[in-house]
């Protein structure tokens, strides 16, 4: 496969000359630190619903972000075209943003791998054909449809992205990395007399489409889509009131990264509008919690070679049982507080600036069994896969929809429930954590994170783990 250099260098005529040539205007009015964020991506989505093939398209984004730094402030401007001149007047107007009166030097770069091979494919996403994909959603698609008659109407989805980027800095770094990134999704609706209920799966990964024929299939998909809607048919309204809560492994992570995680970013922290802001050395959670961001993970979802700002992804231990040791940097606020940078640089696409953002965010298993946690609540909820949820990070409140829930009773786990929704505070909730499983799972690979307008790719995972008490917000008091 072509290097993100040579492709560059083929396509457009970008040249490393140049891009030296470019980073020095970008620093033409001063300022401490600049960066150029080349892009070229490719998008398939292809949607089959009521058995056709509803959609299909494909999409070609590409350009460069021009990033100036001076003390706190940042200048950004970026060019559709990948042309010099283009390129050099969007580093014209990102440096006069960020004028300064530092006096700028040459830039010289100097070409490098990427230190990670988290994602080797055989061949590129763009080389795939539209038979393929659309064979792997009629599996889907037959599959769900034949686990029982109640189910109604299947919709399957794949998206697949193959993206190039090549990022150059003003402290000497010139690397790229080939980011493949491929999801399906499974959404069933289960009809029983009027009563219309929703099943949901999905998963995916940095991978083609050989992710779908070796590591999960669309019958597992379709099956679990599938399973979740014929469960709600027979569910009960969810309790209220204060309870003790269960969650689930793997996506009921998705939590933890909401109401929790955002909180560890450290341009919140360094602003201090997070609840953990100045935290660092003190106890957040129960012993019986560590979490960890890990963007060095094989083919998984939120991990990456480099980030969006060329540094090496890592492993970084944000609690350890329990005490806050240190948040998630990108490389203007390790430059402004002093802490070394953890490869936490990401943005959207070459429109947005890169900020500190999450890559997959989970909590490590403990010495429990799932069994044992569920047989020690009396009454309870066990949520298993969540929804939508809102989260204020200045003080970690939270709202979370269970979309699958089960009542816990003596010890067991009885009725599904539906309308159930979690309410608390995520630093709050993690103190209370009295039981951690050994069953740690991370999610399938669907995750999607928003912060201030951007959305990247990210995983989430956690073990079983017992809240002592939380409010559940239901119809049934």
């Amino acid at each position: 496969m072509i290097s993100p250099l040579a492709f560059f260098s083929e396509q457009f005529g970008i040249a490393v000359s140049d891009i030296e040539a470019l980073l020095g205007v970008a620093l033409s009015k001063g300022g401490d630190y600049a960066d150029l964020y080349f892009e070229y991506s490719v998008t398939s989505n292809l949607n089959l619903e009521e058995q056709i093939v509803k959609s299909a398209n494909r999409s070609v984004a590409q350009g460069v972000g021009v990033r100036v730094v001076s003390g706190e402030r940042t200048g950004y401007a970026y060019s559709d075209e990948i042309d010099r001149e283009a390129i050099r007047k969007a580093a014209l107007t990102a440096a006069h943003i960020a004028s300064s009166n530092a006096s700028p030097g040459p830039v010289n770069v100097s070409a490098a791998s990427p230190k990670h091979d988290l994602y080797s494919v055989p061949h590129a996403l763009t080389e795939e054909t539209l038979e393929r994909r659309i064979a792997l959603l009629r599996r889907a698609e037959q599959t769900a449809r034949a686990y029982d008659p109640r189910i109604r109407e299947v919709q399957s989805l794949i998206v697949d992205k193959h993206k190039l980027v090549l990022i150059a800095t003003s402290d000497g770094m010139l690397i790229g990395d080939v980011q493949p990134l491929v999801r399906m999704n499974v959404t069933c609706i289960a009809d029983a007399d009027g009563n219309l209920q929703r099943g949901y799966a999905g998963g995916g990964g940095r991978d083609n489409l050989d992710f779908f024929e070796q590591k999960r299939s669309p019958e597992f998909f379709a099956t679990e889509a599938a399973r979740q809607a014929i469960s709600l048919l027979d569910a009960v309204d969810a309790p209220a009131g204060a309870m003790e809560v269960v969650l689930g492994p793997g996506w009921p992570g998705v939590l933890l990264h909401e109401a929790v995680g955002h909180g560890l970013e450290s341009d919140f922290n360094r602003k201090g509008t997070s609840a953990f802001a100045g935290l660092v050395g003190q106890r957040v959670a129960s012993e019986l919690c560590t979490v960890v961001d890990d963007g060095t993970l094989p083919g998984r979802r939120g991990s990456l070679n480099i980030d969006d700002e060329g540094n090496p992804t890592t492993s970084t231990v944000l609690i350890e049982n329990g005490i806050l040791r240190g948040y998630l940097q990108d490389k203007l606020s390790a430059r402004l507080t002093g802490a070394g940078v953890t490869g936490n640089g990401r943005r959207e696409s070459y429109q947005h600036v890169p900020m500190p953002r999450m890559t997959n965010t989970f909590m490590l298993g403990g010495e429990s069994t799932p069994e044992e946690i569920i047989a020690s609540v009396k009454r309870g909820l066990y949520a298993v896969n969540f929804g939508g949820g809102q989260v204020d990070i200045t003080n970690g409140k939270f709202v979370f929809t269970a979309s699958e829930a089960y009542l816990i009773e003596d010890g067991r786990i009885t009725a599904p429930v539906k309308g159930a929704t979690l309410i608390g505070n995520g630093p709050n909730a993690l103190t209370k954590v009295t039981a951690v499983g050994n069953d740690l799972r991370l999610d399938e690979g669907v995750g999607v994170c928003g912060k201030n307008g951007q959305s990247v790719p990210v995983g989430v995972g956690m073990p079983t783990i017992r809240i002592s008490e939380m409010t559940v917000g239901g119809t049934k008091g």
